[in-house]
């Protein structure tokens, strides 16, 4: 097995802890609910489905739960093992870093899934999104969707939260050219936070961009937790201003769920 990067080696660290570590976290549950109405509307039953950094594969299992096919992909082998114990036999879990998906249309075929997801930034890891866009072309067919949630460039609610929290150094950190440190499990890895001008540049021309929307707009970050699982009543107001202002607001999300569906442009050979 290829060492792993420092990005793969942090979340190997916790992928025994991840789900309990952050399942409990309300803010985190309603950042998931708003990105399962999206993943559920672009996919119909009967979809096969690729999830990009899969991590314990709680999406993944969301959706074989409601009849769709799902290839969960992570760089992490700890992740990729948590997320095959949870899913059984209802979808599969391989070890394929995002940069190295095209590794994978010689085995399950180019073109021949219907759709992609990548959820909650595991993009925010890669700092070259180009890799990743051309594999996941050769796996998709024509006019499939793919749903892409990366961290947003610009968080009104994170700088709030930081700034009470007396972490002045944290509240620019998404205007920082590059990349920027990152620490998980004792780990420190590097994170870059794509503009969406480069975000599309990546995607094109195999992929067109369909629109985007807020994921965590009114809704805190993790870092407002756990204060914010303590007050239910008031995340759910805020859950449903996200829901209302998501479209509109949508590059002042936490996270940013980018929309593209697969172009008929063709791919170059390997």
């Amino acid at each position: 097995m290829a060492q792993l990067g420092p990005a793969a080696l942090a979340f190997d660290s916790v992928a025994g802890s991840f789900d309990v570590r952050f399942g409990s976290w309300l803010s985190v549950s309603a950042q998931r609910r708003a990105v399962h109405r999206a993943l559920a509307a672009a996919f119909p039953p009967g979809a096969k489905l690729i999830d990009v950094g899969g991590g314990t594969g709680e999406d993944a299992s969301w959706l074989t739960e409601r009849g769709r096919e799902v290839l969960l992909t992570d760089a992490s082998p700890a992740m990729v093992a948590a997320a095959s114990a949870k899913l059984g036999e209802k979808g599969a879990a391989k070890l394929v870093p995002a940069e190295r998906l095209g590794t994978l249309a010689d085995r399950i075929g180019e073109g021949s899934l219907d759709g992609a997801y990548s959820n909650f930034a595991a993009l925010n890891c890669v700092a070259d999104l180009d890799d990743f866009a051309l594999g996941l072309a050769r796996l998709l067919r024509p006019e499939a969707p793919a749903l892409l949630v990366l961290f947003g460039t610009f968080c009104p609610m994170e700088m709030l939260v930081e700034a009470v929290r007396g972490r002045p150094r944290n509240i620019l950190r998404r205007f920082a050219p590059g990349d920027a440190q990152a620490r998980l499990g004792g780990h420190k890895f590097a994170i870059r936070y794509h503009r969406a001008s480069a975000i599309r540049q990546a995607m094109a021309p195999w992929f067109e961009a369909r629109g985007r929307e807020a994921i965590g707009l009114f809704v805190p970050p993790s870092a407002a937790e756990p204060w914010i699982s303590s007050h239910p009543q008031l995340l759910e107001r805020l859950e449903a201003l996200d829901r209302r202002f998501a479209r509109p607001l949508a590059m002042l999300g936490d996270l940013v769920l980018y929309r593209f569906v697969r172009s008929g442009a063709p791919v170059p050979p390997l």
